[in-house]
């Protein structure tokens, strides 16, 4: 039972509604509460138990709301007073950190039927992985780690947890696939568990008897993918150091910013590693401390974390490289005699140095981001637009590949394959059945959290098209006003 799944077209709103219509006996996420609310109506104070652990929390530290236009998104920690730069954060003591290693018997799942489902779910599955051992951990009377638990989100964000129309308002096919693929494990997951655990006696069972369904491993999977880092676990016999996924209390309530002010480091001592973050700037106060969560796109910030950055600099589209769209491409920006679909041979030779045809291709292909355009995309545009076999062979890969080499194989050629990326643009933003400012007016209207997110997410997607264009676009000017004054 291996739990990997490559999913077909299969039916959303049908996996996305099942999903949320399960109730749980012990973990319920309501989709109507606010994203600050705790497990429980009055969590036992967090940062006094970091500190009676052996853990140190800087003085000026506090967990205060955080907020955005004037609405109220989350618990975070905040500077009650001027932090300088340097200074010590939060230090976190080795067994403070909730996490699971095979080899560790602090950490060994309790149940066997526990550890088997563990064995056998993929490497990409990591967070539930440590997912199980968080609903092990919150169901376990007495749990050390209760008061981190118990101060939890009840519910969170992710687009697994979206209303079904909501799903469909996000009106972007790769984003789509990844939800209906994230509901579907949950639930084959959920059948799985069920029957590893209907036929246990209570003292035997890993979850003290109660429930375990799709909503409350969602729930899980959710708080990891959300929460977790990845730091060195213990050393192994042959004295490597692998990444190890762990939940750090108190510290993972540190916010994104890709221009952070704190720093998350590890202190390797062969007796007691500690997790600690220090401050990368100085910290005003009631200035939030932020970590940078990684240079991601808003499909990882969206499903693994929730929320969705403006402007995000590293924010992409993807695309399926295929020779009949570029050839309509080509038709509809006026290049006529299109050929991307049956190329020379020459040129299907490179092709497939950049992964672009025979066997085994990536044909996924991105816009956007710092690259502005994927380099195996200008460089499969650059070549299959050049007739000069001796010109293109004259460059290497990489140079083909690069936006900010200047025009390789000519103006023309580089104006040619800019309106043909230009062409792309315009066909994806017709796949969008709603325009950013029609988007811009629903918001006005006032919508749900979740409508609220799944708007912003596609305008954001629109948005990185719009900015392709507009580059593109300014460089063939620049190009055309080159080449009338070299004329």
């Amino acid at each position: 039972m291996l739990l990997t799944y490559s999913m077909p077209g299969q039916e959303l709103v049908c996996f996305t509604l099942v999903l949320i219509s399960q109730t749980s006996v012990i973990y319920p996420i309501k989709c109507a509460a606010s994203y600050h609310t705790r497990i429980v109506p009055h969590p036992p104070d967090l940062l006094k138990w970091v500190k009676r652990e052996g853990g140190f929390v800087h003085q000026a530290l506090k967990i205060s709301p955080q907020q955005q236009d004037d609405t109220t998104y989350g618990l975070g920690l905040v500077a009650s007073q001027d932090i300088p730069k340097g200074s010590l954060l939060i230090s976190l003591p080795h067994h403070i950190p909730l996490k699971f290693e095979a080899d560790d018997a602090d950490s060994r799942l309790s149940s066997s039927v526990v550890s088997t489902l563990w064995e056998h779910l993929a490497e990409e599955l990591w967070a539930m992985k440590l997912g199980l051992r968080l609903l092990q951990e919150r169901a376990k009377v007495g749990s050390f780690w209760w008061p981190y638990i118990s101060n939890l989100p009840e519910t969170y964000s992710a687009p697994i947890f979206f209303q079904g129309e909501d799903i469909k308002n996000l009106q972007y096919a790769p984003l789509l696939y990844q939800v209906n693929k994230r509901c579907r494990f949950l639930l084959d997951f959920d059948q799985a568990v069920r029957r590893n655990l209907e036929s246990l006696k209570p003292n035997d069972h890993p979850f003290g008897g109660q429930e375990v369904d799709a909503s409350s491993l969602g729930w899980a999977m959710s708080a990891v993918s959300s929460r977790a880092f990845r730091l060195y676990g213990k050393m192994t016999a042959d004295g490597t150091r692998n990444n190890v996924p762990m939940l750090l209390p108190l510290i993972d309530m540190c916010n994104h910013s890709f221009k952070p002010n704190a720093q998350i480091l590890q202190e390797e001592d062969k007796e007691n590693d500690k997790s600690q973050i220090k401050a990368e700037t100085d910290i005003k106060q009631d200035n939030p401390l932020l970590l940078n969560y990684g240079y991601l796109s808003n499909d990882f910030f969206l499903l693994d974390y929730g929320f969705v950055i403006p402007s995000n600099p590293y924010d992409t589209i993807e695309l399926k490289y295929d020779g009949a769209l570029l050839d309509a491409a080509s038709m509809a920006a006026g290049i006529p005699q299109p050929n991307f679909s049956s190329p020379a041979a020459w040129q299907q030779q490179i092709l497939s140095q950049l992964n672009l045809a025979g066997e085994a291709p990536i044909l996924k292909v991105t816009l956007g981001g710092l690259e502005v355009v994927e380099g195996r995309l200008l460089a499969a545009l650059r070549v299959l637009l050049a007739s000069d076999v001796e010109t293109v062979r004259k460059h290497d890969l990489n140079t083909l590949k690069s936006l900010s080499a200047e025009t390789p194989l000519g103006i023309a050629n580089e104006v040619t394959a800019f309106r043909i990326i230009i062409a792309l643009c315009a066909i994806a933003l017709e796949h969008f059945p709603t325009k950013i400012m029609e988007d811009e007016s629903l918001l006005k209207q006032g919508v749900s959290a979740n409508s609220e997110l799944a708007i912003q997410f596609r305008i954001q997607k629109k948005s990185v098209i719009i900015d392709v264009m507009r580059n593109l676009s300014g460089r063939m000017k620049l190009l055309s006003s080159k080449d009338t004054a070299s004329a």
